[in-house]
């Protein structure tokens, strides 16, 4: 969560960094409940100092022979105000555990103040087809091989079916994915849990704050939002050292969405799905590491784009547009020509020591007394639906079939085009 340190020293920059998110000032707050807690150990403190030197005048008292009921009186009083007190300090720490849960990871110098208005466009690639062009589940159900309706029928709104060759593309891209970070830009493939528990969820920020987003088991477990969850979760309460840092790890995995805040966004087609397949990255670093990680992540993302030639642009979010758990955010967003617009494919983040107070993760320098908490960043590497909508419309031909990227085509057993009714 946050330095309780550095809200000390410095309470009116951190409502500062608060207010450029457009979150209202907590210092005071977070300043008022940590002073009462303190207060509260003092007194605790006071105490047990107390009861142990009472239980060591009993022992001369009785050693001489004398009446020690007045301290044995005393001791007794003192355990239930010990007990007492100690109960006011969990409960005190609870309080502040769930003040500190509720407030955003501060924005880093270079965001730009404001919200989605103030995103500033860092960098394009490639040439955006400006022709007109037809929306990707018109191509899909053109081929015969997008099925909202049958999805619909036994799932629901934001489901959809993918058959025969549009299936295999599918699978082909995540494929494809995973062979190019894990063979070419240093990730490790991980295999994860995509049922997890609260301190899983809590540990990557989606909780408490964010829950209506989430999908949870009648038995307590949450469906991953995406496996960011559980790749950051693999060093959770772990020490590790400097030197095995930076982690880098990657994994395909369908995802789990609510979608709660989108009443009325992208009802059509597969922009927005309560279901959906990506793959992940997550870096574990060094503070000293993080802000150079984060550059390579993005370029990571960006290398897949540019492997099936799509075009795109690079967005450096404000601050007010930056997801809770964020320092700093690029967003990758894809050419949609059906859309004639860029729409999001990846958001990758630095999220500083913030996940890692919350998973209490930490890693210690050869040689170092005291360990510190970790870096984690994650980032989307890429959203595997999105990228078969980005690739449908960017690849569809006058006839209404689809051309298959080159580097797609030998995980597809040479087919270069999708037919309709292939």
């Amino acid at each position: 969560m946050h330095d309780l340190k550095l809200i000390r020293d410095n309470p009116e920059a951190f409502d500062a960094s608060l207010a450029r998110r457009g979150f209202p000032a907590s210092a005071a707050a977070v300043l008022d409940l940590d002073l009462k807690r303190r207060d509260a150990q003092t007194r605790l403190q006071v105490m047990q100092a107390r009861r142990n030197d009472a239980s060591r005048e009993i022992g001369q008292v009785k050693g001489k022979g004398g009446d020690a009921s007045a301290l044995m009186a005393e001791i007794a009083t003192l355990k239930s105000d010990i007990q007492a007190a100690d109960e006011a300090d969990k409960a005190l720490a609870v309080e502040m555990d769930g003040l500190l849960s509720s407030i955003p990871n501060l924005p880093a110098a270079e965001v730009p103040e404001g919200g989605e208005e103030a995103n500033t466009e860092i960098r394009r690639w490639g040439t955006p087809r400006l022709a007109e062009g037809a929306a990707h589940y018109e191509l899909g159900e053109g081929l015969g091989l997008m099925d909202f309706e049958a999805a619909a029928r036994m799932s629901g709104a934001r489901f959809v079916v993918l058959k025969g060759a549009l299936a295999r593309l599918e699978r082909a891209l995540g494929q494809f994915m995973l062979d190019l970070h894990t063979t070419e830009n240093g990730y490790t493939e991980v295999a994860p849990p995509v049922l997890v528990r609260d301190q899983a969820v809590y540990g990557t920020g989606q909780l408490p704050k964010f829950a209506e987003d989430l999908f949870r088991t009648t038995n307590g477990f949450w469906l991953v939002p995406t496996a960011e969850v559980p790749l950051t979760n693999l060093v959770r309460e772990q020490i590790l050292d400097d030197a095995q840092l930076p982690l880098r790890f990657t994994a395909l995995t369908p995802c789990f969405r609510s979608e709660a805040g989108a009443a009325g966004r992208d009802t059509r087609g597969m922009i927005r799905q309560h279901q959906f397949a990506k793959v992940e990255l997550v870096s574990i670093t060094t503070p000293e590491q993080s802000a150079a990680e984060h550059e390579r992540m993005t370029a990571c993302a960006e290398e897949v784009l540019k492997r099936l030639d799509l075009p795109y642009r690079v967005l450096l979010l404000a601050a007010g547009d930056m997801g809770f758990g964020a320092v700093k955010t690029y967003d990758l967003e894809v050419w949609l020509p059906g859309q004639k617009t860029y729409r999001e494919i990846s958001s990758c983040s630095n999220c500083g020591d913030f996940q890692a107070r919350r998973m209490q993760a930490r890693a210690r320098a050869s040689g170092a007394k005291n360990a510190r908490p970790v870096h984690t960043l994650n980032g989307s590497g890429l959203a595997v639906g999105r990228t078969l909508v980005a690739v449908l419309e960017n690849y569809a031909q006058a006839d209404g079939s689809i051309a298959i990227p080159a580097v797609l085509q030998p995980y597809m057993g040479g087919l270069q085009t999708i037919h309709p009714h292939a």
